[in-house]
């Protein structure tokens, strides 16, 4: 399971302008992100438009995990010359030196994680994070090879038995669903994607009878699909021919895909059972904190009768995923997982960041035209520098509320 320590926010009693000078100089020693730039322009987060950079290469990563500790020391391993290179980013050698350790520190591999991690560490980090490759280098291989064996007997049990007039019920809406995931991504409409797809979902589902299988549930397993491929092809992963991949290979990504996902899964289940509790108070959060920031937007929202369920209910449900393009969603899930069982927490603010950044157009909107602007969010050429930015805000604003819930109530005075 993820650990991860819990921020304290200042007292209650306190106004939001001292609350917010007293927190940041209680945390600007240790602070995650572009925080200490936004910083020195504003004692307030921005909300201003949102600029372009570059557009951030995808996954690149070539080796197999059991393959990568296996050739570690050699030094005739292509990728760790590539590593050694002098050419590297300050941020690579950080990776770099964590990674190298025979104990890898967890708490400082978080604490890099939360900037974004480069594509060439970030299979190897992510299953390090969830707690699926032990931190302890001599441990990995055993670990990944009984974990994988374990998948396939799971695959054997479960697709061969015989199944019950639900778990047909279940394996008809995932063979529906599957097919619709990211359309327009090419990987995804490839069938023996499809296939491993359905796999996981069934077993994840059947394994966990508490919430089983939810319409959306599908969406949150393709970054680990696209992160963990990088490790057997080159170039653009959701352009690539999977059916070039040998069948030990794929039957590797599969299983490491599925004990990830499940280990994701395990600290956000509680949004999926029935009635679905903790989407709906993260939809309450959502409302409370927008409304103490953005009081105009707010109010206009509530004048045209939009409710923060009708439109926020997919942003919970599928984090963002419909919203953004894939390749930030994982950018995005590099803090995520930095942050450990509580980035459900963050995940809300970055939700009410998001909202906020589009206050203005908001605004000048009816009920329909509102509607239909927040499902088809113009996010499409956004990059990474978008979501820092979010990320950024979404931090500060954690940092002053989250444990002073008096704060909050002052807008409904």
């Amino acid at each position: 399971s993820w650990s991860n320590e819990k921020k304290q926010s200042p007292e209650a009693t306190h106004s939001p302008k001292s609350t917010f000078q007293e927190t940041w100089k209680k945390h600007n020693t240790n602070v995650p992100g572009n925080i200490k730039q936004i910083r020195q322009q504003s004692q307030t987060p921005p909300l201003t438009d949102i600029s372009k950079s570059p557009p951030s290469s995808l996954l690149t990563n070539k080796t197999t995990e059991v393959e990568k500790l296996q050739v570690r020391d050699n030094s005739t391993n292509t990728k760790d010359d590539e590593k050694q290179q002098p050419t590297s980013s300050p941020l690579q050698r950080k990776f770099e030196k964590i990674l190298s350790e025979k104990t890898v520190d967890l708490e400082g591999l978080k604490k890099v994680s939360w900037n974004g991690i480069p594509s060439c560490y970030r299979s190897e980090v992510w299953k390090l994070l969830l707690g699926y490759l032990p931190s302890n280098y001599d441990r990995r291989a055993s670990t990944l090879e009984r974990k994988r064996n374990e998948y396939k007997q799971m695959v054997e049990l479960f697709l061969s038995a015989e199944k019950s007039e639900s778990e047909m019920a279940i394996w008809r809406q995932i063979h529906i669903d599957v097919p619709r995931t990211f359309p327009n991504i090419p990987l995804f409409q490839l069938n023996t994607t499809q296939v491993i797809l359905e796999r996981i979902l069934y077993i994840w589902a059947i394994r966990h009878p508490a919430s089983g299988y939810v319409q959306g549930i599908n969406d949150l397993l393709t970054p680990f699909f696209i992160v963990f491929l990088g490790e057997y092809i080159e170039g653009d992963s959701e352009k690539c021919d999977i059916n070039t991949i040998d069948k030990q290979s794929l039957d590797n990504l599969e299983a490491d895909c599925f004990w990830c996902f499940s280990k994701f899964f395990a600290s956000i289940q509680d949004n999926y059972t029935f009635a679905q509790p903790g989407i709906q108070r993260m939809i309450f959060k959502l409302q409370e904190i927008c409304h103490r920031i953005d009081e105009k937007l707010h109010g206009h929202l509530e004048l045209h009768d939009v409710r923060y369920l009708q439109f926020s209910f997919r942003w919970m449900n599928c984090l963002l995923m419909r919203e953004l393009p894939l390749r930030l969603v994982i950018r995005l899930w590099d803090t995520y997982l930095a942050e450990g069982e509580e980035f459900q927490r963050l995940h809300v603010y970055l939700c009410a960041a998001f909202l906020i950044h589009w206050s203005q157009p908001l605004r000048e909107k009816d009920f329909q035209e509102t509607m239909m602007f927040l499902q088809n969010l113009p996010t499409s050429n956004w990059e990474e520098n978008n979501i820092e930015v979010l990320l950024s805000t979404a931090y500060l604003w954690k940092t002053l509320y989250q444990d002073s819930p008096s704060h909050l109530a002052m807008a409904k005075k």
